[in-house]
């Protein structure tokens, strides 16, 4: 694959690995047990334990680079395939980061240990979370519900919901979520708390655990954490400035068969990437040749309303899942499961055996909001905000490998050399501002030396500061481990 978002080669830093560091050639040879090709099957953590504990005990500190798999074999008379059974596990427990082109480095910072992504910022410039709003918003909203707040209306909407909803609440969804010329079968809408609750019941109803999820190579962290809950292998795909590679699916398939495909076929997150006409009618034709299921996140694409979705040329392989969260706004959520006839039992169950059937007072709010048109003066309120916020993002960064559309929230930023995005990502929080890591999307073992900047929180004026201080630390040079 051509990485045309990760970074090419630079020069390392740091101290690099010390030869005498960490030789466990003597205690590891004992018992090692052979897996006939001189790896080893079993014993792996052992050596990973020592690693780690180098890493605690401060002889390998944080921006150290460990040497090259087979060097580390070589070094330590171990397999190549069993090093690179040590690095993986390394990089599990969050103790290193591998860089495209660069190698392995020893973290800059202990990971948070809840997925990243989940919760609000405080105190900071957030560029971690997206919560796009438009002007006069809430007037907006608070207007439609009017009628909601009559004693007959709001006994209606505080009884119990189910997944499916009723039929005048599915044409309502169905209004709402039609873009691009393409309007979803009413009878096929599942209603769920919101759009991480639909997309965790449709990956539970297609992939059985201990099975495999196809996924682009940089994915939505949130499919990283339910896919670890579930035990289900993520099995990352190449992709290109366009998306997902339809070849890379059908070769990854070919390897091993996949349950099914997690994929974001517009604005993906966080490259900001729409596929074209000719790579999504691709796509739909390898799904169906295969006989896999996809599940097409669309939570963003509601900002390039005019393209069909994938759902629109394989609606029998498709499961579509949208949500109120970014079209209107986060507090009051909704999330959506366009399904085929064949998987929405399956769905549904998931959505109530996990509790995640949503309250029918939110169903009856975004009614309302659809009916009344609230919805639609949202959306093309966010569409011009959006193009603002680029505008404020593309004059603060120019000179640097920034990657986006207009019609996105998100920035896909190539750091430039020295820097590596767990050392920015520490250096912004110095300075009071929150951005994502590279890592956070990363499916594959390797991950770029690039971080994604949310624009739509802050107001313009703070984006564009913050925006601003960013550039100028991207300029700078890094402060090497141990540096005040």
């Amino acid at each position: 694959m051509k990485d045309d978002w990760g970074t090419g080669r630079r020069a390392s830093r740091g101290a690099g690995w010390s030869a005498g560091a960490g030789d466990y050639r003597s205690d590891y040879r004992n018992d090692r047990r052979s897996d006939g090709r001189g790896g080893d099957r079993n014993d792996y953590r052992r050596v990973a334990d020592v690693v780690a504990g180098e890493i605690g005990a401060g002889v390998l500190r944080p921006g150290d680079r460990l040497p090259p798999q087979r060097e580390f074999a070589r070094r330590h008379g171990i397999a190549d395939s069993t090093a690179a059974r040590v690095y993986r596990e390394l990089a599990r427990r969050g103790l290193t980061v591998g860089e495209v082109g660069r190698g392995t480095f020893v973290r800059a910072a202990v990971p948070l240990a809840a997925p990243a992504l989940t919760e609000p910022a405080t105190g900071r410039v957030d560029l971690e979370l997206n919560y796009p709003e438009a002007p006069g918003q809430s007037a907006l909203l608070a207007e439609a519900l009017g009628g909601l707040l009559r004693p007959d209306a709001l006994a209606e909407a505080l009884r119990p919901s189910g997944a499916s909803g009723p039929p005048a609440l599915r044409e309502s969804a169905a209004d709402l979520l039609a873009r691009g010329g393409w309007r979803p079968d009413p009878a096929r809408i599942l209603f769920a708390g919101n759009g991480r609750q639909a997309l965790a019941a449709a990956v539970t109803a297609l992939v059985p655990p201990g099975g495999r999820l196809g996924v682009e190579e940089l994915t939505y962290p949130v499919v990283k954490a339910v896919a670890a809950r579930l035990g289900i292998t993520l099995v990352p795909l190449a992709m290109d400035d366009a998306g997902l590679l339809p070849e890379a699916l059908t070769d990854a398939h070919a390897t091993a068969p996949l349950h099914a495909l997690y994929v974001q076929p517009r604005l993906h997150n966080p490259l900001s990437c729409s596929m074209p006409a000719p790579r999504v009618e691709s796509l739909a034709e390898v799904l169906g040749r295969l006989g896999i299921p996809a599940i097409e996140d669309a939570v963003w694409a509601f900002l390039r309303d005019g393209l069909p979705p994938l759902a629109a040329r394989a609606p029998e392989r498709t499961v579509l899942i949208d949500s109120l969260s970014k079209r209107v706004a986060p507090g009051l959520t909704l999330g959506y499961a366009v399904a085929p006839d064949d998987l929405a039992g399956g769905i549904a169950t998931a959505l109530r055996s996990g509790g995640w059937t949503p309250a029918r007072f939110a169903v009856e709010a975004a009614d309302r909001w659809q009916r009344s048109g609230a919805v639609r003066e949202l959306v093309a309120a966010k569409q011009r905000e959006a193009a603002v916020r680029q505008e404020i993002a593309g004059r603060c960064l120019a000179g640097f490998a920034v990657r986006s559309e207009s019609y996105s929230y998100h920035c896909w930023w190539r750091l430039p050399r020295p820097w590596r995005a767990d050392t920015f990502v520490a250096a912004a929080a110095r300075h009071g501002i929150g951005v994502v890591p590279a890592t956070a999307f990363t499916a594959g073992p390797r991950t770029p030396a690039a971080v994604r900047l949310a624009l739509a929180s802050p107001p313009p004026d703070v984006l564009a500061r913050a925006l601003t201080t960013l550039a100028g630390l991207a300029r700078s040079a890094p402060e090497e481990p141990g540096e005040s």
